[in-house]
C-alpha cells in the first residue's frame, strides 16, 4: 500500500512574508512522521526561499533549521518556472528541480491533500 501525497505549495515571499517558513517548517514536520510523501513546490516569488544566505529571509531560523530536513529525500523541492530570477539561486545549497507550469499542475492534480500558504 503506497502513501497518500502531499503537496505543499509556497507562492509567497519569503524575503517580505513569514509563510513560506512556516510552510517550510509544515513540510518537514509532516515529513518526519512518514504518514505521507510530502512534496515541496515553489512558486513564483518563494522560490527565493533556496537562496543561498537564509538571513535577507523572514523568519530565517525556520529556513536553516528546517530546510536541510526537506533536502535530504530523495525527491528534490521543486521550483516552478514561474520564478524569473534563477540567478538568485546560484550558490544555493539545495537540491532543486525547475519544472514546467503543466508539470506543476500534475503535481496538485495527483496529491491527495494539498496545503498552499
Amino acid at each position: 500500500m503506497s502513501l497518500p501525497r502531499t503537496l505543499v505549495l509556497i507562492d509567497s515571499d519569503p524575503r517580505t512574508s513569514a509563510r513560506p517558513a512556516e510552510g517550510i517548517r509544515i513540510a518537514a514536520g509532516i515529513g518526519a512522521w512518514r504518514k505521507t510523501e510530502v512534496t515541496l513546490l515553489l512558486r513564483g516569488p518563494a522560490g527565493y526561499s533556496l537562496q543561498e544566505y537564509a538571513d535577507e529571509l523572514v523568519d530565517e531560523d525556520n529556513f536553516t533549521h528546517y530546510l536541510p530536513m526537506l533536502a535530504d529525500r530523495a525527491e528534490p523541492i521543486y521550483v516552478e518556472e514561474s520564478f524569473a530570477d534563477l540567478a538568485a539561486l546560484d550558490g544555493s545549497p539545495w537540491k532543486y528541480e525547475v519544472i514546467s507550469r503543466e508539470h506543476a499542475a500534475r503535481l496538485v492534480h495527483e496529491s491527495d491533500y494539498l496545503i498552499r500558504l
